[in-house]
């Protein structure tokens, strides 16, 4: 069922030119873009927060240990995030057929089948537990403990109207994992840094769903945008003040030096920004604020590592 080359649809947000649609052979494009190739910015969601974990755990420097764990990270970000949106595409099959924005994704379209997407899954799946069994025993039951959050997240848009708090709940375990693969244990600055993860996850998802609020309302969605409404702005404002308070107090717990707040400030500046440029009646704007905190979690990073390197 994958189809034929003039068989292949264009997914309505995927990122203009995408390597998938250009180069990828014609038969693999709809489980790319089940994976969502075509749309990189949630991979980069997801590996902030192990990334950033890395980094805030090694105050004895780095080496190629570290090397290797952001390599891992990047590896099992970009398949765990391709069989979560599988999975999710699956149970939302339904749902997504009738939003204007999704109908495009390959199971409403018609690209490819329920049996073919639940292979593809266990595909995915296996390739991220190859991953999964490089780090240390403490980190790989984290790793598996996410499972829990992943199963459930795609049925609480059906239930209450803050979703995003249980992806934010999955999208930022990576916090946790980084701390444990660098040090066997769990510590405060992770879990801190994990609780100020879901506060950003509740900003950028609640400005990404303003894209389908219209269309979510009409078939008993729910999400944050909803609940929310005109009051978005002030309060994903004071969800990404929370977020900065909590990575100052991580920093200050990991003893990083001074060049990291200067890093933290920049990071503030370009949170603002956002709040400043969003208009939750336009799209095209709320997607380019939400893609514009892989920016962002740039910034977050290499103040990190700048941190660790002056303390």
């Amino acid at each position: 069922m994958a189809g034929t080359e003039k068989d292949i649809i264009v997914t309505a947000d995927a990122v203009e030119g995408s390597w998938v649609y250009r180069h990828a052979p014609a038969s693999w494009r709809p489980y790319l873009k089940l994976a969502r190739m075509d749309r990189p910015v949630g991979t980069w969601l997801l590996l902030w927060p192990c990334w950033w974990s890395v980094a805030l755990a090694s105050s004895a420097g780095f080496s190629l240990w570290h090397l290797w764990w952001l390599v891992l990270f990047a590896l099992g970000a970009l398949t765990m995030r391709g069989a979560g949106c599988t999975y999710n595409d699956i149970v939302d099959r339904d749902f997504d057929g009738a939003v204007a924005r999704t109908r495009s994704r390959p199971i409403p379209a018609g690209e490819v089948s329920i049996k073919q997407a639940w292979a593809f899954l266990v595909a995915q799946s296996l390739v991220g537990l190859l991953v999964l069994v490089q780090f240390n025993v403490n980190a790989m039951l984290t790793g598996v403990a996410s499972l829990v959050l992943v199963a459930i997240y795609p049925f609480m848009k059906r239930v209450t109207y803050w979703p995003q708090l249980f992806l934010g709940l999955a999208f930022n375990w990576g916090a946790l994992m980084g701390w444990v693969a660098v040090r066997g244990d769990f510590g405060w600055p992770a879990l801190i840094l994990y609780v100020g993860g879901i506060f950003w996850t509740l900003g950028y998802d609640t400005i990404y769903a303003h894209q389908d609020k219209e269309d979510d309302a009409l078939i008993g969605v729910k999400s944050t945008a909803l609940a929310l409404g005109r009051n978005t702005r002030l309060v994903v404002g004071l969800f990404y003040g929370l977020f900065l308070v909590a990575l100052i107090a991580a920093g200050i717990l990991a003893k990083l030096g001074i060049i990291y707040y200067v890093g933290i400030a920049l990071a503030g500046l370009h949170l603002a920004a956002q709040l400043v440029r969003l208009d939750i009646d336009d799209p095209a704007v709320c997607l380019k604020i939400f893609r514009s905190n892989i920016l962002f979690g740039w910034i977050v990073f290499l103040g990190l590592v700048a941190g660790q390197l002056s303390h």
